[in-house]
């Protein structure tokens, strides 16, 4: 087996940890890779024993350390990721469906028939899957929820029924 090749890093064990405070877990990785190479004397350890330290694949290691070689710190703190999709939903249609999903009365029963709301009220048209996770991630709605009840209830009567009950059902 051949010996590791070494690699020399300019910054400090503490510029290092403070960078790696600041930073994301992925990146995390990365800075942690620099604080052990620097703490191994000469700067040569084998990409496996590095990998099983830090617990990242060895193919990682490679390719972390051809990042640290040809563009230093810079490359290894940047994440690689461009711009985010922008949102298929607008401001003004945000607030139609949270209104009409914290309304108790609206009588939507489902995704399916939310979707089909969307598409004629908000003149969206937008895939099923992508209504679902998106009503998740800012109303917190579940598919699986307690059974409503009916839109066109009267509450009078069920007072009224409550009232006359001669013995509650939960005694």
């Amino acid at each position: 087996m051949s010996n590791a090749k070494p690699l020399v890093i300019k910054e400090g064990i503490k510029e290092l940890n403070a960078t790696r405070k600041n930073s994301s877990d992925a990146i995390n990785k990365r800075v942690l890779m620099l604080i052990e190479i620097k703490k191994e004397k000469g700067g040569a350890i084998a990409k496996r024993d590095l990998a099983k330290r830090i617990g990242v694949d060895p193919n990682s290691i490679t390719s972390w350390k051809k990042l640290y070689e040809q563009s230093g710190m810079a490359g290894i703190v940047s994440d690689g990721r461009i711009g985010f999709k922008p949102s298929v939903v607008s401001a003004e249609q945000h607030k139609k469906m949270e209104q009409k999903l914290k309304d108790p009365k609206n009588g939507i029963r489902g995704y399916t028939e939310l979707l089909d709301w969307v598409k004629t009220e908000l003149s969206n048209d937008m895939k099923y899957i992508t209504l679902v996770k998106y009503t998740q991630r800012h109303f917190g709605t579940k598919i699986k929820v307690a059974r409503k009840s009916h839109v066109k209830k009267d509450a009078e009567a069920v007072e009224t029924f409550k009232k006359t009950l001669v013995k509650s059902a939960g005694r």
